[in-house]
């Protein structure tokens, strides 16, 4: 079993939570969340995120409007709704029980030895 596919699913698993929460700040087009996704270590590409944005927003969880832009084509700036807002809050909570968990799993992983 290959390392990097198990870290890529890892990555993918926590992928939907830390779009919302970059749109928790504001509202962003594509090429920002990249960026931030980039900076942050989480490699995404764009054949990822496209499909992962239209579900959030087919669920009521995103929203979007055209902005003209000056350098090129108009932008989808995405944002949350209410209820984007509201499934974030879920995700946070079981986020930190998860971080949790894996910690005290991990940290006491050595006393049963």
């Amino acid at each position: 079993m290959k390392i990097e596919n198990t870290k890529a699913q890892m990555r993918k698993g926590v992928l939907e939570y830390c779009i919302l929460t970059i749109l928790n700040n504001g509202d962003a087009y594509t090429s920002e969340i990249l960026v931030q996704l980039k900076e942050a270590k989480m490699i995404v590409v764009e054949g990822t995120i496209y499909p992962l944005l239209t579900r959030l927003k087919n669920v009521g969880l995103l929203n979007y409007r055209w902005e003209e832009s000056t350098s090129g084509p108009p932008r989808k700036y995405y944002a949350l709704t209410e209820s984007g807002k509201l499934f974030l809050k879920g995700l946070e909570s079981t986020w930190n029980d998860l971080v949790a968990a894996v910690n005290l799993l991990t940290q006491n992983k050595n006393t049963k030895s």
